[in-house]
């Protein structure tokens, strides 16, 4: 079955692969490459636009988490030791 993977979605985008089932019902074995790769739920999706909505949330997390380490760098200070 094709799913589409949104783990790499940051860096790589989201990817489009080849899947079998497996035991547990929240992991796919990608089977479209020379090595297996297992991925769990919530980094696949049957359709495009569940992963697009999944991709957009990382976005705004990642977004959120940059901020917060600006703010940090930013009020950063460094003094002379006496």
């Amino acid at each position: 079955m094709k799913v589409y993977i949104t783990q790499y979605a940051l860096t790589k985008g989201i990817l489009e692969a080849e899947v079998r089932a497996t035991h547990c019902p929240t992991m796919v074995v990608r089977t479209d490459t020379m090595y297996q790769t297992a991925y769990h739920k919530p980094y696949w999706h049957m359709t495009m636009a569940e992963a697009v909505v999944h991709a957009e949330q990382m976005r705004q997390r990642k977004i959120v988490s940059v901020k917060k380490q600006l703010a940090k760098l930013e009020a950063l200070t460094f003094q002379e030791k006496k």
